[in-house]
């Protein structure tokens, strides 16, 4: 689902709470913006359904389970034409190192996070993403010294 939807105060109370800590007690939700837990559960379930809520999930430390490595990648097309771009798309989103993916505006054309676990790593995955796909006229590797701030916190 696509466009913006309606969100009442409750609803960004809700949201707030959850991203801070999606494993907070609905009961303790309703507490905390004055409702009660089953209508808690209804808002919540709504915005899951309406899509503003597109997932819930642990966010894990890379360097800590074995992929230390944060690469950015922007990347240059030979052919614009949409099945090609298309394919591209179908490509970076099947890569598992693939963390976030942009079809961009500008020199590039997408804009690539990777993680992965060393150099021969990223190597191979050049090999695969890039240089086999038929449709990459060229790419830039910026290579992540340090995080300095990541996070999935939408700003309400």
């Amino acid at each position: 689902m696509t466009g913006r939807i309606a969100l009442d105060p409750f609803d960004i109370a809700i949201l707030r709470i959850l991203q801070e800590d999606n494993t907070t007690p609905q009961r303790r939700i309703g507490e905390a913006v004055n409702l009660s837990a089953p209508a808690v559960q209804r808002r919540i379930k709504r915005m899951e359904k309406t899509g503003a809520i597109r997932g819930n999930f642990a966010l894990l430390d890379p360097a800590k389970v074995g992929q230390p490595i944060t690469i950015f990648v922007e990347v240059e097309v030979e052919s614009e034409q949409s099945e090609k771009i298309d394919a591209l798309k179908r490509r970076f989103s099947s890569a598992l190192e693939v963390q976030q993916c942009y079809y961009v505006t500008g020199e590039a054309d997408f804009i690539l996070i990777l993680l992965v676990t060393d150099m021969a790593h990223y190597e191979r995955l050049t090999r695969s993403l890039f240089f086999d796909s038929g449709n990459v006229r060229k790419f830039r590797t910026f290579i992540a010294m340090d995080n300095v701030k990541s996070t999935l916190t939408v700003p309400l």
